[in-house]
């Protein structure tokens, strides 16, 4: 480790920096490291589920701040937002409107019928691909399962599925696929070790060009989304609205106590960027990491069908009111979330205070990162870790994703806890649910099986998922879509 430098010579040569984290204590064989980057820049790294809760349970209190980055700087225009703010008066304000008024349990009902538009036209899209062959045809499940959440959130928040003509067949257009990836590049880019936050004179050289890449998928996203939130503002302004028909207008009508709007209108655009950011990601991954796996082990399938046939049937589509009586289902996307997390690491929690957390003494202003990879695949808590077994969830009589105790990360806890965690939860079982309910899956003739290597600078699946569908329900299901 370098004097002034601490550890980013390694860091900057051994990319991507969380590869060379978790080796780095493998080789130690320890559950919690220590990286001195810079000066007195601390980052802790967990791999533990008990160190873990000390840190999210205990001392909650203590790492309930947020570090300062360049992305995140840019991406929430300037700590607007909730998850992204270091903390203070700003993240208790927009907390309390999530919360309150736009993921609380009315709301979400209230936005059922579009949620389930979107789960349908998931169906309609695929049975489109596949159902001019008889026997079905290939097809490629992560344009599905990637555009489905988004598409379900710009319903809610907009209350469109497309911001330019569209597609007959349900598919995106080419608006919303540059704004979907653009959101792609904000996920990877937001707590990526990038230089110039641990050399802030460097910032203007973006020598590793993150700060131009956050700048252009920023760019991206405003261009669809300010037309939009500038005209429905206008639209409350001259009277034209008086009632919240999706989620832009309950933020625009939110009021305080003197009659005012309760939020400006660059509050607005960074809270719905950051909604989308939190949406887009963990129902798509999981869903299509669990698809591939389950592909590669029929019987998974053949379990899961027949939970969904006996519960559901043949006759209808898959509902979110129906998810509580699925716990295999639920079980399975469980699974892809502890073996196949998005991120390598939870969003940093920076402490507040010197503190104390399982003997180790932890220094005011250090980042903690919980290894989404070291807990979902840490052999002291799992057996055999590295198989897909969504049956190793089932005692435990799971309805929905949260895992509370931190045996892996899905929408942690504590202050800083994810408060979408219903809507992700069926959001993604939803998706799960459809692919596997609505089409009968198989590995493409002239391939041997599903391919399961990761990204070698991410931990999103390396190539897309290329499977055989073929529908299986009554033919008047898909019909009522068209």
């Amino acid at each position: 480790m370098w004097p002034i430098l601490g550890c980013v010579p390694h860091m900057l040569r051994n990319r991507p920096a969380y590869r060379w984290i978790h080796r780095l204590m493998k080789q130690l064989n320890t559950d919690i490291a220590c990286f001195r980057l810079v000066g007195n820049s601390h980052v802790i790294a967990v791999t533990s589920p008990e160190i873990a809760r000390e840190f999210l349970k205990k001392h909650d209190a203590v790492f309930a701040l947020r570090p300062e980055t360049m992305a995140t700087c840019i991406v929430s225009k300037g700590y607007l937002t909730t998850a992204l703010c270091p903390g203070g008066e700003q993240w208790k304000k927009m907390r309390r409107i999530l919360a309150s008024h736009v993921l609380s349990p009315s709301t979400m009902r209230w936005l059922l019928d579009m949620r389930n538009q979107e789960a349908d036209n998931l169906v309609r899209y695929l049975y489109n691909q596949c159902s001019k062959n008889l026997k079905g045809d290939v097809v490629n499940v992560r344009t599905a399962a990637q555009h489905y959440p988004a598409n379900a959130m710009r319903r809610m928040m907009f209350g469109r599925r497309y911001f330019g003509k569209g597609r007959a067949d349900g598919g995106p257009g080419l608006e919303e696929e540059e704004h979907v990836s653009s959101f792609f590049t904000m996920l990877l880019h937001i707590y990526a070790f990038s230089v110039s936050d641990y050399f802030p004179w460097l910032k203007s050289l973006d020598l590793d060009g993150h700060r131009k890449k956050v700048c252009d998928a920023v760019k991206v996203v405003d261009k669809y989304h300010d037309p939009i939130i500038a005209d429905r503002i206008q639209e409350w302004r001259e009277g034209k609205k008086t009632q919240p028909e999706d989620l832009l207008d309950v933020l625009i009508s939110l009021k305080d106590s003197n009659g005012n709007p309760l939020l400006s209108k660059d509050e607005i655009r960074a809270k719905i960027t950051e909604i989308f950011i939190e949406t887009v990601d963990n129902p798509y991954n999981a869903a299509e990491w669990a698809l591939s796996e389950m592909i590669n082990q029929p019987n998974l399938i053949e379990k899961a069908v027949e939970e969904l046939d006996r519960v559901v049937g043949k006759d209808r589509l898959l509902q979110e009111s129906d998810i509580p009586h699925l716990p295999y289902a639920v079980a399975c996307a469980r699974e892809a979330l502890r073996l196949h997390p998005m991120a390598p690491f939870n969003v940093p929690h920076v402490s507040s205070a010197d503190c104390t957390v399982a003997g180790y003494f932890i220094p005011k202003g250090s980042s903690v990162l919980l290894s989404r990879l070291g807990l979902g695949r840490n052999p002291n808590v799992w057996d055999d870790p590295l198989r897909f077994d969504p049956e190793r969830h089932l005692p435990e009589g799971h309805v929905d994703l949260v895992e509370t105790e931190l045996r892996f990360i899905s929408f942690t806890r504590g202050r800083r806890g994810c408060v979408g965690a219903g809507l992700g939860s069926n959001l993604t079982v939803m998706l799960l649910g459809r692919l596997l309910q609505g089409f009968t899956w198989s590995i493409p003739v002239g391939v041997e099986k599903i391919d399961l290597c990761a990204d070698a600078d991410s931990l999103l699946k390396a190539t897309p998922l290329f499977a055989h569908a073929k529908p299986r329900l009554n033919p008047s299901v898909y019909m009522s879509l068209l």
